[in-house]
């Protein structure tokens, strides 16, 4: 059995969180510590109460410094903004990793979680999901295999409440069949077709958003010849496969060195 780990967690009573802090509890870790914004109706609550369970001792807070004092690991599934805060304070509290699901970073942003990575082991991706880093690496191999006169499409649906769009996890299997093609995902990247003069470019990569109900996360990839079309799909059916993931990468984080690393570099794809 792995090592338990002390672990905060950060917007602990959003629907991510409430997931990672079950699936935290269940392997037998510790929950040292949680972040929920001010004005949350859940500030200040056990996180066993938050979870319809018995109390364990540990309230969410406010300050993130304070809800990292001595845990290993930092696992946030939050916003860009909370999740660079964060980032800040965390090595001063003595954590060890991060553990980065948040989504929606602009590029400035990006490159200070990369600075962050200077001094603490990081692990960041749009999905933690075991089925979709193996669609990624899918993709990135078909995307080598088939000619740029093969039309490549990425459609991605999720619930109505989700903010950003393309998600991450769209973003990270248009980047997988960029580097496929030996490109950058900007240079390829298209956005949705629109408007009287919005025909289709050679060799670039489409993406189409759907957003619906409670839905928890379909992505699907599509590469198209004029004879033939290849799909490759992935469903989630349970958000648990996400945290499940998320503490198989913390798991992992806390015995690598400083640095920036993906799901890939966790599975060893």
């Amino acid at each position: 059995m792995s090592k338990a780990l002390n672990i905060a967690i950060a917007g602990v009573a959003g629907r991510m969180g409430r997931q990672i802090a079950a699936a935290a509890l269940e392997a037998g870790h510790t929950i040292t510590g949680a972040t929920e914004a001010e004005g949350s109706p859940h500030l200040g609550e056990d996180i066993g109460t938050i979870l319809d369970r018995a109390e364990i001792g540990c309230a969410s807070i406010a300050d993130p410094a304070e809800a990292a004092r001595g845990a290993d690991v930092w696992i946030d599934f939050t916003a860009p903004k909370a999740t660079l805060a964060a980032l800040h304070v965390l090595k001063a509290q003595g954590v060890k990793a991060a553990v980065i699901g948040t989504t929606g970073f602009d590029g400035a942003e990006e490159a200070d979680i990369a600075e962050a990575a200077g001094e603490l082991p990081i692990v960041k991706a749009g999905n933690f999901s075991l089925g979709v880093n193996l669609l990624c690496a899918l993709t990135k191999r078909a995307a080598e295999s088939l000619g740029e006169d093969w039309d490549i499409e990425v459609l991605e649906t999720h619930h109505r409440r989700k903010v950003d769009a393309p998600s991450g996890t769209a973003l990270m299997l248009g980047d997988a069949a960029a580097k496929g093609r030996g490109s950058d995902l900007k240079t390829l990247r298209r956005g949705p077709y629109d408007g009287p003069d919005a025909k289709r470019e050679t060799g670039t990569i489409g993406f189409a958003v759907r957003r619906s109900g409670g839905v928890i996360g379909e992505h699907e990839v599509t590469f198209g010849s004029d004879m033939e079309v290849v799909s490759l799909a992935h469903t989630a059916l349970d958000r648990a496969v996400f945290a499940n993931g998320a503490l198989a990468a913390a798991r992992w984080a806390v015995q690598q060195d400083p640095g920036l690393y993906d799901m890939d570099d966790v599975l060893g794809l």
